[in-house]
C-alpha cells in the first residue's frame, strides 16, 4: 500500500476490516490520483541478455580440412573451431569469440593458399604436358616419324 494514499471513508479503518470497494478506491487514488512528489523519479533498468549468437566456422573448418588442407591449415583451423564450440558450450563468450576470430582467419588463409595453390598446380601440369607433347613432337620428325 503506498504511504500517499489518502482515505476518503474517515473511520473505515478503526478496526473494521477494510472491504473490497475501500481498498480498489484506494488503489485508484494511489495510482491515478495521487498528488506527485518533487523527488526525483527513480527507474531500475534490468538487462536480459540474450543468447549471443558467436559463428564457430566449424562447417567451414571441415570443408578445408577435407578438401583444400594445404599446411595442415584446415585442419588447425578445425580445431579452433572445436574449441569455440566448445567454449560456447560452457558460456563464456569472450572466449568462444576469440577462438572463432582464430578459426575464421585460419579458414581464409587455407581458402586462399588451396585456391592459389590448386591453380598453380594445374597451370604448372598444363604447361608441363605442353611441354612434353612439343618434345615428342619433335622428336617422332626428327626420327622422320611424321612429315
Amino acid at each position: 500500500m503506498n504511504h500517499n494514499s489518502q482515505h476518503f471513508f474517515p473511520g473505515a479503518h478503526n478496526g473494521v476490516p477494510p472491504t473490497y470497494e475501500m481498498l480498489k478506491e484506494e488503489h485508484e487514488v494511489a495510482v491515478f490520483g495521487a498528488p506527485q512528489s518533487s523527488a526525483p523519479v527513480t527507474t531500475t533498468v534490468i538487462n536480459i541478455r540474450s543468447e549471443t549468437a558467436v559463428p564457430d566456422h566449424i562447417v567451414w573448418s571441415l570443408f578445408n580440412t577435407i578438401f583444400m588442407n594445404w599446411c595442415c591449415l584446415g585442419f588447425v583451423a578445425f580445431a579452433y573451431s572445436v574449441k569455440s564450440r566448445d567454449q560456447k558450450m560452457v558460456g563464456d563468450l569472450t572466449g568462444a569469440q576469440t577462438y572463432a576470430s582464430t578459426a575464421k582467419c585460419l579458414n581464409i588463409w587455407a581458402l586462399v593458399l588451396g585456391l592459389l595453390l590448386t591453380t598453380g598446380s594445374i597451370v604448372l601440369l598444363v604447361f608441363v604436358y605442353a611441354t612434353a607433347y612439343s618434345v615428342f613432337l619433335k622428336s617422332m620428325q626428327e626420327n622422320n616419324g611424321y612429315h
